[in-house]
């Protein structure tokens, strides 16, 4: 069994207990549209009064929100559309973990000179519910690869300007996605001006000395990588908060991720007209930036 890195370890701060409550206290009335016992999950589509969500276990794993306040997908995936506002004219990316497929689509519509998109996913189911549930539109460009996303990076000899990894499972991150191991896999993978995104979980006190992602795993991206922009989930975290609780702050400490890293891009490109492309998207990208931690 793989070591994993479990969110609520992360913790460092306690949550306001009366808000608390009310999440642990929460119902939400799931129809059960699709199900299916894998090699892996039990993998459910259901739909609410908040949405239609993939989980695997007990756990979201991607989906649409439909509410007043918000409609699109899971916040923390709009943060992955940012290397466009990097390099806009990126051709071949890897994405590690195919979820609803949305993200693949807004690439294929942002980046005009996009060539290939090969998606490895480890769950042989992925595509189909994709495809029924989530209006996932494959393209001649989109090549689906059914393998262990460690392996696949291994064993490879493509190279990708973008590659994004999202692989938190129920119980949390697998530790061989933070070895020495898996970066030299990913540099391999990488073209030299390249861009690797990966979603992580830590309390957003990054300067507090008991962060422990930030203490014992973030140096493995400082070694790897000469710029890391670390975003904290902040506005994606309000919007998940008000959506599914009705409430107006992140209640536990422990918040969602998203690293960049690079050898080459120092700063973000926020050029009006790329902004506005994602905007078509509906998606308000500029709230997301202003999650930038430096």
């Amino acid at each position: 069994m793989c070591e994993e890195l479990i969110p609520e370890e992360l913790a460092i701060h306690k949550p306001d207990a009366k808000l608390l409550k009310i999440i642990n206290e929460k119902i939400f009335d799931d129809k059960v549209l699709f199900e299916v016992e894998s090699d892996f999950h039990t993998i459910k589509v259901v739909e609410n009064e908040i949405g239609r969500f993939l989980h695997y276990g007990d756990t979201y794993q991607a989906g649409f929100i439909n509410t007043k306040f918000y409609k699109g997908n899971l916040p923390y995936i709009n943060y992955f559309l940012i290397p466009y506002l990097i390099n806009s004219n990126i051709e071949k990316i890897l994405v590690i973990g195919l979820g609803s497929g949305k993200i693949v689509n807004d690439f294929e519509f942002l980046f005009k000179k996009l060539k290939k998109i090969d998606v490895v996913d480890i769950e042989e189911n992925s595509i189909d519910i994709a495809k029924n549930y989530f209006g996932f539109k494959p393209s001649e460009k989109f090549n689906f690869i059914l393998q262990d996303g460690i392996t696949y990076l291994r064993n490879s000899k493509n190279k990708y300007d973008l590659i994004i990894v999202d692989v938190a499972n129920n119980n949390g991150i697998d530790l061989r996605f933070l070895s020495d191991d898996y970066f030299l896999n990913i540099k391999n993978c990488l073209k030299k001006a390249g861009i690797f995104v990966s979603n992580m979980c830590a309390s957003p006190d990054i300067k507090n000395p008991q962060n422990i992602f930030f203490k014992k795993y973030f140096p493995v991206y400082q070694k790897y990588f000469k710029f890391n922009h670390i975003f904290k989930g902040n506005y994606s975290d309000e919007v998940y908060y008000k959506a599914f609780f009705n409430i107006d702050k992140r209640v536990i400490d422990i918040t969602n991720i998203i690293l960049i890293s690079t050898d080459k891009y120092e700063i973000i490109n926020s050029d009006k007209k790329d902004l506005e492309k994602i905007n078509k998207l509906n998606i308000k990208i500029e709230k997301y930036l202003k999650d930038y931690y430096e």
